[in-house]
Formats: C-alpha cells, sequence, structure tokens
C-alpha cells in the first residue's frame, strides 16, 4: 500500500567530512577532507527524503535559507520549490553566482541550490508511491550504468600522514599500476585520467602506457583547461585514435572552438558549458562534440533529463560529470543516467577514492564497471544516522570550511600557481 506523500514538514542540512587522498589537479591538490551537506525533507506523514551537495560556507547559507522557507511547500510540486528557491535567494543574497572548488563557476545559485531539494522531493515522491526515482523520470532504458575509471596523479601521502593504500602516482608505470587495481577491484572498461598537473609529453606518455596496457578500454584525459590552444592542438594531433574524447583541454567556449576546427577528435566538456545559458554559444561555435552533464549544477534531475534531450537534438554526446561524492549522490546519478536514452559514455566517479559512506551498505555496488539501478523506492538507499552524525563531527573537527585545494598546495609548494592555459 502506498503513501501520502502530504507536505514539508521540516528540513534540516548537516554539513559532513569524509576522507579524501592528495589528488592533484590544475589548481593544486584536494585537502584532506572532502566537504557535503546531506539535505533531509521530513513531510507531515513521517517519511524523510535525502539530497546531497556542496557544503562550503556560503553553499550552506543558502541551503540553509531555504530549509527553513520550504516547511509546508507540496511534496509533488516541484515547480513551487524553484519558485521558493528564487524568491528565497532573491531575498537573502541577491541570486549571485556561485563558485566551487575553484574551477566551476556560475553566474546564479539557483541550480544549484534547487538540486538536492529536487532530488529529495523525487525520493519522497518514490517512496511514497513504492516505485523508484527512476520511474518518476519516465522510466529505466538500462537495468546497469556504466561507470569509468578516474585516475588521477597524486602524493603517496597528505604531508604529515602516512601513505594511503593508493600511495604515489606520478610516473605512467604509477598511473598504469593505480588503472590495474580499479579495473580489478571495480570492472571499469573506460578510464579517465585527470591530466594538467605535469606537462603535456610527460601526460601524452600516461595515456600511451594505459593504451598499451588496456586495449580494449576506452581513454579519455581531461587536463581542465591547463593547456593553450596551440598545445592542444599538438596533443589532439598526437592521440586521435587512442583517446575517445579529450575535455577541457583549454580554456573557454572560444578557445575549444579554435581546437575543434583543427581536430577530429571529440571534444568534451564540464567547464566551459555548465548551465543552459552556454548551450546556445557553444552550439553555434562547435565548441564541444560531448557535455558532461552534473544535476548538482544544472538544477537537479528533471533540467538534468531536459540537458539531455537538447544534446540530441543538437547531436551532442553525453555523459555525467563527477565530483567527490558519497552515496545519495551516486544514487541520484544512476537514476538519472538509466533513465536517459542517449547517454553515449560511461559516467565519471570519484567513488572509488573514498572509504567512509553515510548510506548503509548493500544497495550501491560496483560489477563489471558498473552500478545496478535501485529498485527500492525513492532513491532506494537509507541514511545511516550513525556514519552521518560521525561524518558530521569529522566536519566540526577537521577545521575546513571551503575547498582550496590552491592555499592547501601552497603549503607544501609556496610559489605554486594554478596551471590554467600554462602550457
Amino acid at each position: 500500500m502506498t503513501v501520502a506523500a502530504g507536505r514539508v514538514s521540516r528540513v534540516t542540512v548537516t554539513p559532513v567530512a569524509f576522507r579524501d587522498p592528495p589528488l592533484l589537479n590544475v589548481v593544486g591538490v584536494h585537502q584532506p577532507y572532502v566537504l557535503r551537506a546531506i539535505v533531509q525533507v521530513h513531510t507531515d506523514e513521517g517519511l524523510v527524503g535525502l539530497g546531497e551537495t556542496y557544503a562550503d560556507r556560503a553553499h550552506l547559507g543558502r541551503l540553509e535559507a531555504v530549509a527553513a522557507a520550504l516547511p509546508g511547500a507540496d511534496v509533488f510540486d516541484l515547480n513551487a520549490l524553484r519558485r521558493v528557491v528564487v524568491e528565497t535567494l532573491g531575498a537573502s543574497t541577491g541570486g549571485a553566482g556561485a563558485s566551487f572548488g575553484g574551477m566551476l563557476e556560475v553566474s546564479s545559485a539557483v541550480d544549484t541550490v534547487v538540486a538536492p531539494f529536487e532530488v529529495a522531493l523525487l525520493d519522497l515522491q518514490g517512496r511514497a508511491l513504492g516505485r523508484p526515482v527512476s520511474d518518476l523520470l519516465g522510466g529505466a532504458v538500462r537495468g546497469r550504468v556504466p561507470y569509468s575509471a578516474y585516475l588521477f596523479y597524486k602524493w603517496a601521502g597528505h604531508p604529515g600522514h602516512d601513505d594511503d593504500t593508493w600511495g604515489e602516482g606520478r610516473t605512467p608505470e604509477q598511473m598504469v599500476a593505480q588503472a590495474r587495481r580499479m579495473v580489478s577491484e571495480y570492472g571499469f572498461t573506460a578510464i579517465k585520467l585527470k591530466g594538467g598537473v605535469h606537462p603535456p609529453e610527460h601526460e601524452i606518455e600516461t595515456v600511451e602506457a594505459l593504451a598499451a596496457a588496456f586495449p580494449g578500454h576506452a581513454l579519455r584525459l581531461d587536463p581542465n583547461g591547463a593547456w593553450t590552444v596551440e598545445t592542444a592542438i599538438g596533443v589532439a594531433d598526437r592521440l586521435a585514435g587512442v583517446l575517445e574524447y579529450l575535455e577541457d583541454p583549454t580554456p573557454g567556449i572560444d578557445g575549444m572552438a579554435a581546437l575543434s576546427r583543427h581536430t577530429g577528435l571529440p571534444l568534451a566538456t564540464n567547464m566551459c558549458v555548465i548551465a543552459f545559458e552556454h548551450l546556445k554559444p557553444a552550439v553555434a561555435a562547435d565548441a564541444v562534440q560531448v557535455v558532461l552533464s552534473d544535476h548538482h549544477l544544472w538544477g537537479g534531475l528533471r533540467r538534468s533529463a531536459l540537458l539531455g534531450g537538447i544534446c540530441e537534438t543538437f547531436g551532442l554526446g553525453l555523459s555525467m560529470h563527477s565530483n567527490s561524492h558519497l552515496g545519495v549522490s551516486l544514487a541520484a546519478m544512476t537514476h538519472l543516467a538509466a533513465t536517459t536514452p542517449n547517454l553515449t559514455y560511461a559516467c565519471d566517479t570519484h567513488y572509488p577514492w573514498k572509504t567512509e559512506e553515510v548510506v548503509k551498505p548493500g544497495v550501491l555496488e560496483f560489477r563489471e564497471g558498473g552500478v545496478a539501478v535501485p529498485t527500492g523506492p525513492g532513491l532506494g538507499v537509507e541514511l545511516d544516522e550513525d556514519a552521518l552524525a560521525a561524518l558530521h563531527e569529522q566536519y566540526v573537527r577537521c577545521g575546513q570550511r571551503g575547498r582550496e585545494d590552491t592555499a592547501y598546495m601552497r603549503t607544501v609548494v609556496p610559489a605554486f600557481t594554478p596551471n590554467t592555459a600554462r602550457w
């Protein structure tokens, strides 16, 4: 028997911190902890829906403002949710933009704030109806969602701490070993290398070593805009036929368009196209051939489905971006990907890098490089309240209140500057 979802009675936003290895990127290195916010939307019928998002101080303030305004809302009225967010942010923050991790900038914070609440309301709807979120999005077109291995150059351990179980990732040989572990443990058939850390020749040699070690695997390289257009053209020529796509090799729509005119290698992005306002100029310039969606940035699951339809209309490939995340986000990503017919590439995920979790085990398991779509009501996952409390306490103790890869890198390499368009 299904239960009426009712109305929102209260909302809690809990910031948490979980351990992260020292993963290197174009703007620095990951700090010892990742910050996330777990949203719990309670109803007068006793149901609880879950959402997950970023947890820097500014974003938490926006989330708390909306959480205070949401009680009384109809769980099924998702359009009203957006109105509440627009009105609340207009009153509390002027509707200003948002920045995440030094690489993702959006002109309006509305979509990033709507996203976790929309996921939580969809979770509630599914729980009330006894149906998975994938059914609410139109029905799953695949029972298992493919994900890719996500390789990072890295230090052996955080300064002042013991080496982590992954060890150092610096040389092509070490990166091949990293990939072997991921492929062995998770069954991935696609491999992505986070670049922008070393000069291009070094990263090309790593890709070529991966291609030799994994001849049947799809390979990707993402230097996060570390190269000039001229350098990107040379790398694209060198790796044509090796990579399935090259992601954000050079900054901006104009730079990507200039590169696109010189290569047949598909160009992907989660940097120059991260909002609907970016689609028209990117399509007009033929700047990218693959868009990496991200429901945390694009306004939730329904707007991400809209993005999928636009990509299909303009013949763009579609995959999914990942930031460091926990199981609530992985469940939402999996439901969305399961219901996206034109998902043309395996999705990104940072999941293998984490060692702590807030959802109970047994639902989200990687097998043969993918995750089976949860079939339980709503997102299909249950919150572990003890784990949530422990990770919140870790948030309180750790002292981090935002993501500051560059500042953290400078505690080790004082003269470091971000590598954007350096080479």
